[in-house]
């Protein structure tokens, strides 16, 4: 057996195995005598047949199998000389398997790069205040009012957080948007909706609640609407400069509800320092979460940052279609149209595969660290992932259980997920944290 490897790139080998024919031979007579013991054949027991009408009777059985173990064969004799850290095989050619001759598997494959860790035992972190102020447990409590609010007709001018009843039909150089989008007669004509006045969360029209204080009921408007340059929702008016005529059929005031034994009731406390109480609770705990995440967020962009090396291209390549997949998915939930994705394929393409590639990037540094940390996969890290995940997608933990024992490519990403995990939870604990006030 003769091994030639050729070096693609840093990651990449392209390996040329040369079995000579005794090789060959042997793999052919194994297969053979494998296939002869189970072989049931009219007039002998089985697996009593001469060995020779075996090879005839199952010839087509013998040749695929035999193909196959010559493979196997070099790829495995290969890896003992070589002694590659294996990805990926990317791809695996051979040349005509006959016995009594020589036998040519050419195999490439993606190794793992090699690279030197910096020094990861005390990465700096900032982290903001997680006591919680006065007027954030305020606005919080404010915010569980206005859920519960009560909107009573007002006979006066819109004001900020009203909401009004209104008609709008919008033209775009004097042309009307329903013959612009007829696919998307919401942003042409609408003889009744509702529009919060001033609101954090816009409605359909971007910019239209912005423009309706001091409106009453009974009063006509001609508005004008500048839609974003990437307006994803209606691509055929992305950029443009639209008119809306709009007439007030109501105006409604938010009456927020009391702080009283049915509110307090209602959020499951007793009075109001039990609900301040509660709401500081939550906070401090939010804040917790976001300053977990963002010491996780910091320290893999450090480790990015600190070390530089080639990235297997079958891993950046697999690592693409997930985040494609992922972004596509959450804008068909939003309404983008299939459409747009064909007409920003090129740049979804372009950012997906940066994303992907620092992603790989991290993912072997932590797999590094782990290894020389020996961190490990616990069978409660496993349930606690099937539990988490179950809730996520509502399956029943015990289906999702068998699924991934039926699937060992699935459970081993799974695993993989599992081990990132804790490198980086290994790494939050282990680094320095600056208290940092948020900006204004």
């Amino acid at each position: 057996m003769n091994v030639q490897i050729n070096h693609v790139s840093a990651t990449r080998k392209s390996l040329v195995v040369t079995l000579d024919p005794s090789e060959v031979d042997a793999e052919h007579k194994a297969v053979v005598g494998e296939i002869g013991k189970m072989a049931r054949i009219p007039g002998f027991r089985a697996g009593k047949a001469p060995l020779a009408m075996v090879a005839k009777r199952f010839s087509k059985e013998i040749a695929e199998e035999f193909k196959q173990k010559v493979v196997a064969k070099a790829y495995r004799s290969a890896m003992e000389k070589e002694k590659l850290d294996v990805l990926n095989v990317v791809n695996v050619e051979d040349g005509p398997i006959a016995t009594g001759s020589v036998a040519i598997v050419t195999i490439t494959l993606d190794v793992r790069p090699e690279f030197e860790l910096p020094d990861y035992g005390n990465l700096e972190t900032e982290v903001a205040p997680t006591d919680p102020t006065d007027a954030e447990i305020e606005n919080i409590i404010q915010g569980l009012r206005s859920e519960r609010a009560d909107f009573k007709a007002a006979d006066r001018p819109a004001q900020k957080g009203d909401y009004v009843k209104l008609a709008y039909e919008g033209t775009i150089d004097g042309k009307a948007i329903t013959d612009l989008a007829p696919d998307k007669q919401l942003y042409g004509k609408v003889p009744q909706t509702w529009e919060e006045v001033e609101g954090a969360n816009e409605g359909v029209i971007p910019g239209l609640g912005l423009q309706l204080s001091g409106l009453k009921t009974g009063d006509k408007k001609d508005v004008s609407i500048s839609f974003p340059a990437e307006f994803a929702a209606v691509p055929a008016l992305a950029g443009k400069a639209a008119v809306y005529a709009v007439e007030i059929h109501e105006v409604r005031e938010r009456v927020l509800p009391e702080l009283n034994t049915e509110f307090f009731k209602a959020q499951q406390v007793d009075d109001l320092a039990g609900l301040q109480a509660q709401v500081r609770n939550n906070l401090k705990m939010q804040k917790d979460y976001e300053n977990r995440s963002a010491q996780r967020r910091q320290i893999t962009e450090q480790l990015s940052a600190k070390v530089d090396f080639a990235v297997p291209d079958s891993l950046v390549e697999a690592e693409t279609q997930g985040v494609l997949r992922q972004f596509i998915e959450e804008q068909m939930r939003r309404g983008v149209p299939q459409e747009q994705f064909e007409k920003d394929k090129k740049e979804l393409f372009e950012g997906a595969r940066k994303a992907a590639t620092s992603r790989v990037k991290v993912q072997l540094i932590l797999a590094k660290i782990a290894e020389k940390e020996k961190v490990e996969i616990s069978n409660d890290d496993l349930n606690n992932f099937i539990y988490r995940e179950a809730m996520r997608s509502g399956q029943k933990p015990d289906k999702l259980a068998k699924a991934l024992g039926a699937d060992r490519e699935q459970l081993r990403s799974v695993q993989q997920t599992i081990i990132f995990d804790k490198a980086v939870d290994y790494l939050v604990s282990k680094a320095k944290v600056k208290t940092v006030a948020p900006s204004a």
